[in-house]
């Protein structure tokens, strides 16, 4: 008897364990869907909430009936200025991410081979800017990149340049306030990826005729593909979303769609079509992250033979 109540309590135990996070994806995630999904298919109207319910009681027939609006999906068809922001917003955010894995993968790399004391001091500056406002960090470089900001004095009082650059309101601006904001999420899961690595495969590869450069290639590369995977997905699916980036650092002419989606739900207050923008923009982006479930399936597979 003992014996079958210790294991009712260790079965218990794992289904409360394991359903913590079925919980906080129903409560966080899956209702807030639902909850979006439902305005998709309302109509706007000008008092409060901003939209009109889906389900409405009718005294004729007493019963609800259900009345779909598919025109706010067709508005984003209709309309090509959600469809070249969706594709901006993808190219700003693909770029950004291939700075991300160039400038991430050196550093990842350096900091798996320090000494354990010097490890922990650059991840502790890797994770440092996580301790200011995002706000204020990406504010800063307002200060930094406009026409007589520090960049630009500093050019100018060298000699390097005759007059102020255009550095402010570019799509380059945007890529440096990108990768300065997502950085860390492209160097923490490489770093963790490279720490694992057996060393004694370079030494391996050393021993039978390769380059230190051939068997980074051949070895290292190949074996951190999953973190890459990872941190590319990581930085790659929020930028395409970013919006106070854009706003602050952007241009005024183009604009990407989570730009849009905000000014439509707090400056045209028209939640239907806003909330059909973000239920397309979360399938599309699905997609990447089932690819890369897909890919670590396959590697766990690939690992187990």
């Amino acid at each position: 008897m003992d014996k079958v109540l210790a294991t009712l309590h260790s079965l218990a135990g794992k289904r409360l364990v394991i359903g913590v996070p079925y919980v906080w994806l129903l409560l966080f995630f899956v209702v807030p869907f639902l909850i979006v999904f439902k305005i998709s298919f309302s109509w706007m109207q000008p008092i409060q909430p901003g939209y009109a319910p889906l389900f409405a009681w009718v005294e004729e027939t007493q019963r609800f009936v259900a009345t779909l609006n598919l025109s706010n999906y067709q508005v984003l068809l209709q309309d090509s200025l959600y469809l070249s922001t969706f594709l901006y917003s993808v190219k700003v955010a693909a770029i950004s991410t291939v700075l991300c894995l160039l400038v991430g993968y050196p550093m990842a790399y350096a900091i798996a081979r320090c000494g354990p004391s010097t490890r922990n001091l650059f991840l502790m500056l890797i994770i440092l800017p996580f301790w200011t406002s995002f706000l204020l960090r990406v504010y800063a470089w307002v200060g930094l990149l406009k026409t007589n900001g520090v960049i630009n004095n500093t050019l100018l009082a060298l000699g390097i340049i005759d007059q102020p650059l255009t550095l402010l309101y570019t799509d380059f601006a945007v890529y440096i306030g990108i990768v300065y904001s997502y950085l860390p999420f492209m160097i923490l899961p490489l770093f963790s990826n490279l720490e694992k690595h057996d060393l004694t495969l370079l030494e391996a590869a050393s021993d039978l005729g390769a380059s230190p450069m051939k068997a980074f290639f051949k070895v290292t590369l190949p074996l951190s593909m999953p973190g890459i995977v990872a941190g590319c997905l990581l930085v790659f699916i929020p930028a395409v979303g970013e919006f106070v980036i854009p706003s602050l650092l952007g241009r005024t002419d183009q604009l990407m769609i989570g730009t849009v989606l905000s000014a439509q739900f707090f400056s045209a207050r028209n939640w239907p079509v806003a909330s059909a923008v973000a239920i397309v923009l979360l399938l599309l982006l699905l997609l990447p992250i089932l690819l890369f479930q897909r890919y670590q399936r396959r590697e766990l597979e690939a690992a187990k033979r």
